[in-house]
């Protein structure tokens, strides 16, 4: 397994392009760090709503968890239904 990769998310936010790294990163990867730049963010609360959104235009079997001002996002290899 391949350590995580490190990725930046700055004052464009979640436009379609970061997406697409985003999804071809996991084929790769299980796990990838998101760190928020002050650009984009620095809110606690708008963070979640970053983290909700990433889930939600991800799909089902990923995760997250924010630490500081970094999301970790987390690829599961089997879904829980």
């Amino acid at each position: 397994m391949k350590p995580a990769l490190l990725m930046n998310l700055g004052k464009n936010g979640l436009t379609e392009g970061f997406l697409v790294c985003l999804k071809n990163s996991f084929k790769e990867r299980e796990n990838i760090k998101l760190s928020v730049l002050k650009s984009a963010c620095r809110d606690r609360e708008e963070m979640v709503k970053i983290a909700e959104e990433l889930i939600q235009k991800l799909g089902k079997g990923y995760t997250y968890r924010i630490v500081g001002y970094t999301i970790f996002l987390k690829r599961w290899r089997k879904l829980l239904l």
